[in-house]
């Protein structure tokens, strides 16, 4: 594997099997763009390791910088993790975006399936749970961007209930609820059991779960 080179003096520190040299001080270039690379790293680091195990220092490692160059952008772990945890949901946020206009129940299950295929999301999302027991701003930020999705959510299926293309005679709140949690599960299965989850057997979930949605 070709070494992995960054400008700056520093201590070299092993990152995915190849030698990295840490650059010391503030990283250089797009700002956004290195917060993202430092969240990445954290998402790998979080998902593989777990979340115990994911310190400041360790993500540091990973990127290829020195610890005081990740808390330029992040001020302690529990700093980096919320970011962590608000760009997640900005995914959730994004697939619903995505069909709002069209109301497309079936194209937002599919997108369900796509971030099971992600080893940086799914892996990711339980450690992130796991967190909330003892870290109580991260709680809070879960609850409140989860209870936006599926309040989101339910505004584009209370749409499709209204042209007539889902049922009507569940609330769309329920729904929601109820389509989030199926999703979630496939999603959490999806890196366990990748064999399971074929495109065809991924059809047949979805064509299964609009026929329990369809106008009765």
């Amino acid at each position: 594997m070709a070494q992995k080179q960054k400008q700056g003096v520093g201590e070299p520190g092993e990152v995915g099997g190849a030698v990295a040299t840490a650059q010391r001080g503030r990283p250089a270039g797009d700002h956004a763009a290195k917060r993202a690379e430092l969240l990445d790293a954290a998402a790998s680091v979080i998902a593989a390791e777990g979340y115990v195990k994911a310190s400041m220092r360790r993500v540091a490692e990973h990127a290829g910088y020195t610890t005081g160059a990740v808390t330029y952008y992040f001020a302690n772990k529990e700093d980096m993790v919320l970011a962590l945890v608000l760009s997640r949901f900005d995914r959730y946020d994004a697939m619903v975006e995505a069909i709002r206009d069209t109301t497309d129940v079936r194209e937002l299950l599919a997108q369900w399936f796509q971030l099971g295929k992600d080893v940086k999301f799914w892996p990711l999302m339980p450690e992130l749970l796991t967190s909330v027991r003892s870290e109580p701003r991260i709680a809070e930020v879960i609850v409140t961007r989860y209870a936006k999705f599926r309040a989101d959510y339910a505004a584009v299926l209370a749409a499709a209930q209204e042209r007539g293309a889902i049922r009507d005679d569940i609330p769309a709140d329920v729904l929601s609820d109820q389509l989030s949690a199926m999703g979630d599960g496939w999603a959490l299965m999806y890196p366990v059991e990748p064999e399971r989850f074929t495109p065809a057997h991924a059809k047949d979930l979805i064509d299964a779960t609009l026929t329990l949605i369809a106008p009765r």
